[in-house]
C-alpha cells in the first residue's frame, strides 16, 4: 500500500473551516427561525450555499492536507458534484431546524439522511481522484465513518434548533457548539480517510487526464470558500444588527401605543377610568346580566359645593381635593367593581348587587367617605355628595337610558337638601326631558325671531316725566305661546345660550330708542339687564361698542342694570369690568338692590349711577314698618354716594306716595302702566 502523509497546518486549517462552518450555519438557522415568507426561503437558500460550501471546502482542504508518494489530481465535474451534494444536504438540515419543533422520530430521520448525504459528499469527492486500480476501503473504518457522520449531524440538527433563537449568551454558546461540530465533522472526514487504502502501483487518474491541479484547487477552495463564508456571516451579522434595531423599535412603539391607549381610556387627573372605559364596562356588565340573569347598580356621585372651593382656593387645590375623595371612594368598593370619572366633580360606580337595598348600602358608605375632612394647605376642607342610583333592569337595559336616569336621580338628591342619596323614579325624567325639549327649542328662538322687547316707563317721582325705559325680553314660543324670562333665563345660562341672547337684546335695545328719536319721541335712555354670564363675558365690552356704533347711539343714553349679587360675587373683578364699563360712558346700575350681602366698602368704590330698589321691599310698604325704614335707609345711602334711587314693583297709589315721601327719585311699577311692545309705547310716548 502507498503511504499518504499529513499536512498538520493543513489539517489545522480543515478544523477552523468547520468550525467556522459550522457557526455560519448556527447563525444561518437563527435567521431563518426569526423570519418569514419570502425572507425566511433567502435566509434558506443563502444559508445552504454557505454551509455546503463550508463543508465541502474542509473535505478538500482536509484532501490536499494528504499528501501521496505520486502525482494528485481532480476531476472537476466530479468535485462539483460532490459541492451540490454538500449544499443540498445543508439545505435539507436547515429546513428540518428552522421548523416549529423537533421530536426524537423526526431529528432520528434527520440526522440519516444528512449523514448519508455529508457521507456521500466524502467519498463521492474521493472518487474525484479517479484513482487506478481503485481505492480499497476499510469495512471497519468506513463503517465508523458513516456512523459519525450520521451522530455529527444529529448533534449538528440538535445544536441548531436549541440555539437557533436570539437571545443573551447565544453568540457564545453557538460558539462552543461551533468547536464541537467541527470536531465531528473533521472525526468524519478523517476517519473516513483512514478507511481508504492506495495500492502499490496506483496512479491517480485525475493527475494524468488533466484534472484540477492540487495547487489550483487549494486557491478555489481556500478564496471561494472564507469569500462565502465571510459574506453570509456578515450579512448575518448586520441582518441580526436590523432586527434588533426594529425589534427595539418595535417595543418603544408598542409601549408608546400601551401608554396612549391607557391616557386615552383614564382620567388625566386621578388615573380613573373616563368616560369611555365607563361605557365599555358598562356594556360588558350589561351583557352579563342579561346572559346570567344578574343585577348590578349605577350609581352616580356629585360633590355638593366644589365650585365654591375651586372659587375660594383656586383649581390646584381643587385637584388635591379630587385626588383625595377618588382615593377614598375607591377604597370603598370591591375590586370587580368599577370607579370612573367623568370630569368636573362627577364620579360613577358601577357595582354588581343582589337586591336595591345593597346599592342603598354602598351609597350610605360613599356619602360617609365623601363627608370625610381632607387635609388641604395644612387644613382641613368638608365636602358632601349627592349620589343618583339606577338598577339594570327596573331603570333600564341600555348604558344611555341608565346614565341619564342616574343623573336625575343624583339632581333629585341635590333638591331634596343635597349630602343624599336618590333611587330613581320616572317622574324625575319628565321635567329632565321637557327641560331639553325647551332647550333644543330656545336653541332656534333666535333663528326664528320668536323673541321680542317689552318697554316699562320709569318715570321720576312722584308722577314724571319720563327718565327712561327698562328694556324685558319675551320669548313667544309657537306652541307654549308667552314664555316668561324666569323660564328660559335659567336655561339660557345653564347652555351659554344667553350671550347670544344678551347681544340681541343690547342691539335691539339700541336700534329701538334711536328710531324712536328719529320719529320725534323724547326716551332720555333705555336699561338692559345683564345676567351673571353674560358681565362676565371677555366680549361684553365689544359688543356694546359695536351696538352703539352700530346705531349712533349716544353712551350716556344706555343703561345696564347688574344685579347687587352678581356684583358682589368677586368685588375686585366686578370692579375692574365696571371700570371699563363707566370709561366706555354708559350708565350703571345696581338692581334689586337689598337682596344681597353689600359691602359698603366696594359699594362706594362702584362706578355706578344709579340704586335699584328691589320689588320685595315694595309689596308690602306701609309707612312705619320694617319695609319703610330699610327703603329709608337705602335711599340715604343712594343719596350719600350721590346715586339715583329708584323703586321697581311700584303698583297703588299709596306706595307712590310713601315712596316720594321717603325721597326716592324715580319709580316704575304696575302703576304707571303695563310693559308693552315698541309700538304700544312708542303710541304712549
Amino acid at each position: 500500500m502507498l503511504v499518504g502523509t499529513y499536512n498538520p497546518l493543513l489539517v489545522a486549517i480543515s478544523y477552523v473551516v468547520a468550525a467556522f462552518a459550522s457557526y455560519v450555519a448556527l447563525d444561518m438557522a437563527g435567521r431563518i427561525a426569526a423570519s418569514d415568507g419570502w425572507a425566511s426561503r433567502s435566509w434558506l437558500i443563502g444559508g445552504a450555499v454557505a454551509m455546503g460550501f463550508g463543508i465541502w471546502s474542509m473535505h478538500f482542504l482536509g484532501m490536499l492536507a494528504f499528501q501521496l508518494p505520486i502525482p494528485q489530481g481532480y476531476d472537476l465535474a466530479v468535485t462539483l458534484y460532490s459541492l451540490l451534494i454538500a449544499i443540498c444536504s445543508s439545505a435539507y438540515a436547515l429546513h428540518v431546524v428552522s421548523g416549529r419543533d423537533l421530536p426524537m422520530r423526526k431529528l432520528g430521520v434527520a440526522a440519516l439522511i444528512l449523514g448519508a448525504g455529508i457521507a456521500a459528499m466524502h467519498y463521492v469527492g474521493m472518487e474525484a481522484m479517479h484513482m487506478q486500480p481503485g481505492i480499497d476501503y476499510h469495512p471497519g473504518w468506513f463503517a465508523l465513518s458513516i456512523v459519525i457522520a450520521i451522530a455529527a449531524a444529529g448533534a449538528a440538527l440538535w445544536i441548531a434548533f436549541s440555539l437557533r433563537r436570539e437571545g443573551a449568551g447565544v453568540v457564545r454558546a453557538r460558539s462552543l457548539a461551533a468547536l464541537v461540530m467541527g470536531v465531528a465533522v473533521v472525526g468524519m472526514h478523517y476517519t473516513g480517510m483512514a478507511a481508504a487504502g492506495f495500492p502499490e502501483g496506483s496512479i491517480c487518474g485525475a493527475a494524468i487526464a488533466g484534472g484540477i491541479s492540487p495547487q489550483w484547487l487549494a486557491s478555489l477552495v481556500g478564496a471561494t470558500t472564507f469569500a462565502i463564508l465571510g459574506l453570509a456571516l456578515t450579512t448575518s451579522i448586520l441582518d441580526r444588527r436590523l432586527q434588533e434595531r426594529t425589534t427595539l423599535l418595535s417595543d418603544s412603539l408598542k409601549k408608546a401605543n400601551q401608554e396612549l391607549t391607557y391616557l386615552a381610556l383614564h382620567d388625566n387627573l386621578t388615573k380613573l377610568p373616563n368616560r369611555l372605559l365607563l361605557e365599555d364596562r358598562l356594556e360588558h356588565a350589561i351583557r352579563r346580566a342579561v346572559r346570567n340573569g344578574n343585577r348590578f347598580a349605577l350609581l352616580f356621585v356629585d360633590l355638593d359645593g366644589f365650585k365654591a372651593v375651586n372659587d375660594a382656593y383656586g383649581h390646584p387645590v381643587g385637584d388635591r381635593l379630587l385626588l383625595q375623595v377618588a382615593r377614598h371612594l375607591a377604597a370603598e368598593i370591591r375590586a370587580e367593581d368599577t370607579l370612573a370619572r367623568l370630569g368636573g366633580d362627577e364620579f360613577v360606580v358601577l357595582a354588581d348587587i343582589k337586591e336595591p337595598g345593597d346599592a342603598a348600602t354602598l351609597a350610605d358608605k360613599l356619602l360617609q367617605t365623601v363627608s370625610m375632612p381632607v387635609q388641604i394647605e395644612g387644613g382641613e376642607l368638608n365636602v358632601t355628595g349627592s349620589i343618583g342610583i339606577a338598577i339594570f333592569g327596573a331603570d333600564g337595559t341600555s348604558a344611555r337610558e341608565l346614565m341619564t336616569n342616574a343623573d336625575a336621580a343624583m339632581y333629585s338628591a341635590k333638591d331634596q337638601g343635597r349630602n343624599a342619596y336618590c333611587f330613581f323614579e320616572p317622574s324625575m325624567n319628565r321635567g329632565a326631558h321637557a327641560e331639553l325639549a325647551l332647550i333644543q327649542d330656545l336653541r332656534r328662538a333666535l333663528a326664528l325671531d320668536q323673541f321680542t322687547l317689552n318697554y316699562q316707563p320709569k318715570l321720576r317721582a312722584p308722577d314724571g316725566p319720563l327718565v327712561g325705559l327698562e328694556a324685558l325680553l319675551r320669548w313667544h314660543h309657537p306652541e307654549r305661546g308667552l314664555v316668561m324670562p324666569d323660564t328660559f333665563i335659567p336655561l339660557a345660562e345653564k347652555t351659554g345660550l344667553i350671550l347670544e341672547i344678551g347681544r340681541w337684546v343690547i342691539n335691539e335695545a339700541c336700534r329701538q330708542l334711536m328710531e324712536w328719536r328719529a320719529l320725534g319721541r323724547d326716551v332720555p335712555s333705555v336699561s338692559v339687564n345683564l345676567s351673571a354670564t353674560q358681565f362676565r363675558s371677555p366680549g361684553l365690552l365689544g359688543k356694546i361698542k359695536e351696538a352703539l356704533a352700530r346705531h349712533g347711539m349716544p353712551p350716556s343714553s344706555l343703561i345696564l342694570e347688574i344685579t347687587e349679587s352678581t356684583a358682589m360675587h368677586d368685588p375686585e373683578a366686578s370692579l375692574a369690568i365696571l371700570q371699563r364699563l363707566s370709561a366706555l360712558g354708559v350708565q350703571i346700575s345696581i338692581d334689586d338692590f337689598g337682596t344681597g350681602y353689600s359691602s359698603l366698602l366696594y359699594l362706594k368704590r362702584l362706578p355706578a349711577s344709579e340704586l335699584k330698589i328691589d320689588r320685595a321691599f315694595v309689596k308690602d310698604l306701609v309707612a312705619g314698618s320694617e319695609d319703610a325704614a330699610i327703603v329709608s335707609a337705602i335711599i340715604a345711602l343712594g343719596r350719600t354716594l350721590n346715586l339715583s334711587v329708584i323703586a321697581e314693583g311700584v303698583e297703588t297709589e299709596a306706595q307712590q306716595r310713601l315712596l316720594t315721601e321717603l325721597g326716592c327719585t324715580s319709580l316704575q311699577g304696575f302703576h304707571f302702566g303695563m310693559p308693552g311692545d315698541a309700538a304700544a309705547i312708542g303710541a304712549r310716548l
